[in-house]
C-alpha cells in the first residue's frame, strides 16, 4: 500500500492564501519544516485555515532573534514589541556579569504574557536580575518556560502585587506591554486575537489606557532612583500616557519605529 505523500509546498501556500494568510508563504515553509509527521502536518495547516494563530501551532513565536515558547491561549509576542526591548536594552547598557547579586540591575516584565520581554532582554543584557509577572495564571505557567531558563523569576498577580517586596524602590527598568486596546475596538481585531488569545491581554478599558494609568500611578514607587518605567502604547494615545507619567512623578519622552509601526513612552524617575 503506498504511502500517502505530505501536500507540496504549493498546495499548502494556495490553501493559506485562500483563507486569508498575507504571509502564506513565510507561513508554508514553517509549516512544512517544523518536523510534523504526516497527520500532526495534515492538521495543523486545517488549523490555520480554520484562523488559530499560527505561533500556538508551532508552540513559539520568534521575537528579537530568539525563539519563545508560546502556548496555546497566551498573547502572541508582537514583532512591534520589539522596539520596547532595544529602548530597554539600551538603557540598561553593559552591565558587568562579574557583579555581587545584591548589585544587579533589576528588571520587571510587568504584563508579561509569554515572557518575551524580559527574556530577549536577559539574552541582550548579561547581568541582569530579571522577574517577570502577569495576573493570568496560563501565561505564568508559559512565561517560567521562557524566563526561568534565562535565569529569571516568575510570578502570578495583579501588577505590583505579584512581585517581591523587596524589589519595591529598587527597580531599574520596569518594561510593561499592559493591554491598550479600547474595549469597543476590540470587535475588530483579527480573528486570531480575538478569539485565540485571553481578553485580560488585549481589553485595556473605555480608551485602552485603564491598566497603563495604574501602572504609572505606583511607579515611582518601584523604581530606584533613575530608573525608568518603559510603557508600549500606540501613537494616539502616546500624548495621554505622557500626561500620565508627568502626574506620577516621572519625566516622561516618547520613542518611536515607523519600521515597527511601534510607540513606546518612556518615563524617569528623578
Amino acid at each position: 500500500m503506498p504511502v500517502p505523500s505530505p501536500p507540496s509546498r504549493s498546495t499548502v501556500i494556495s490553501r493559506l492564501r485562500a483563507a486569508g494568510c498575507v504571509f502564506a508563504e513565510d507561513e508554508a515553509d514553517l509549516l512544512l519544516s517544523a518536523g510534523l509527521a504526516l497527520n500532526e502536518l495534515l492538521n495543523a495547516v486545517q488549523r490555520r485555515v480554520d484562523g488559530f494563530p499560527l505561533e500556538h501551532i508551532l508552540g513559539w513565536a520568534e521575537f528579537c532573534g530568539l525563539r519563545i515558547r508560546v502556548d496555546p491561549g497566551v498573547f502572541v509576542p508582537r514583532r512591534r514589541t520589539e522596539l520596547l526591548v532595544r529602548e530597554a536594552a539600551a538603557l540598561l547598557g553593559a552591565v558587568s556579569t562579574g557583579s555581587p547579586p545584591s548589585t544587579l540591575p533589576v528588571v520587571v516584565d510587568l504584563c508579561c504574557g509569554s515572557g518575551a520581554v524580559g527574556t530577549a532582554l536577559a539574552a541582550l543584557v548579561p547581568g541582569i536580575e530579571v522577574h517577570a509577572s502577569d495576573v493570568d495564571l496560563a501565561a505564568v505557567r508559559c512565561a517560567s518556560l521562557n524566563v526561568v531558563p534565562v535565569g529569571g523569576a516568575v510570578h502570578v498577580g495583579d501588577l505590583y502585587s505579584a512581585l517581591p517586596v523587596r524589589l519595591r524602590g529598587n527597580v531599574k527598568i520596569l518594561a510593561v506591554n499592559a493591554p491598550y486596546v479600547p474595549t469597543a475596538s476590540i470587535s475588530s481585531m483579527p480573528h486570531e486575537a480575538r478569539v485565540h488569545e485571553p481578553r485580560v491581554s488585549l481589553d485595556g478599558g473605555p480608551d485602552g489606557l485603564d491598566i497603563q494609568r495604574r501602572v504609572i500611578a505606583e511607579a515611582a514607587a518601584w523604581l530606584s532612583p533613575g530608573g525608568h518605567l518603559l510603557i508600549e502604547t500606540s501613537r494616539r494615545q502616546a500624548p495621554v500616557t505622557v500626561a500620565a507619567m508627568v502626574s506620577g512623578g516621572l519625566s516622561p519622552r516618547i520613542a518611536g519605529s515607523a519600521e515597527l509601526d511601534a510607540t513606546v513612552v518612556i518615563g524617569k524617575l528623578l
